[in-house]
């Protein structure tokens, strides 16, 4: 009798995403370069900003018909809307002028949700990448909103990777410092992010030292003690034993 397989079988949604992964984390990737470009980079001609600009309204466009996709191959599609609601709000952000730094949580959202399936069971480099994704993306949008500011001390490419370095890992040296509304969202962000990743790490590495701990000790249970060796060596059976031999007393 064949066993039957107890894997379910996958929504149309699944399918989909399946099938579309690659192609969007390469939009995701293209999209956050177009942002990141111009955000840096104050000195692109203008010819190379308004290509740049197209590219970004070009892949946006490609996540909202994603996602319109994936809401019609939902099964139940109001609940489906509700459960992936930061997906639905991530889309309709650009349309909001004031909210533009949160354009790099779509390019964020994107490589997340590939990584997830990528990465099931690497944990350490699920948290390594997404340490790098966030101190990245984290810099390009503090100095997006900083730089313009007049009391802004946020001005360089440099000064923001080194304030998302040491604010992601909760040091704060405050020789930098956001001065505005968002910017100071965007720290408190990181600094939630930057906690539950050192957790992580903390409870990878303790596990990996209590397994490093527990398998020395698990050897020694298994292995012979030295009495057994010498009857074994001997020829004779270990101690407690019964002797095939009826007239031969055990050992």
């Amino acid at each position: 009798m064949t066993p039957q397989s107890t894997e379910q079988p996958l929504s149309r949604v699944q399918r989909w995403e399946r099938r579309t992964e690659i192609p969007m984390i390469l939009m995701a990737v293209a999209f956050f370069v177009a942002y990141a470009w111009r955000v840096i980079d104050t000195s692109i001609p203008p010819t190379l900003e308004q290509l740049l600009i197209s590219v970004s309204w070009t892949l946006w466009a490609a996540f909202a018909v994603d996602l319109g996709i994936r809401i019609v191959l939902a099964e139940q599609r109001g609940r489906y809307i509700l459960s992936h609601w930061y997906d639905v709000l991530l889309v309709l952000v650009p349309v909001f002028r004031p909210l533009r730094v949160l354009r790099v949580l779509s390019a964020l959202r994107l490589m997340q949700r590939v990584m997830t399936r990528r990465l099931v069971g690497q944990t350490t480099v699920y948290v390594g990448a997404t340490a790098l994704l966030c101190i990245l993306l984290g810099a390009v949008a503090i100095l997006d909103v900083e730089r313009g500011h007049p009391d802004a001390n946020i001005t360089s490419f440099g000064d923001a990777i080194w304030w998302a370095v040491v604010t992601s890992a909760t040091v704060g040296y405050g020789d930098f410092y956001p001065v505005t509304v968002a910017g100071r969202l965007i720290a408190v962000a990181l600094m939630i992010v930057g906690i539950a990743l050192l957790g992580a790490i903390t409870a990878g590495v303790a596990s990996w030292v209590m397994q490093a701990v527990a398998e020395p000790q698990d050897h020694r249970e298994d292995a012979p003690s030295p009495a057994e060796d010498r009857s074994r060596t001997d020829g004779a059976p270990p101690r407690g034993m019964v002797s095939d031999d009826p007239g031969r007393p055990s050992t």
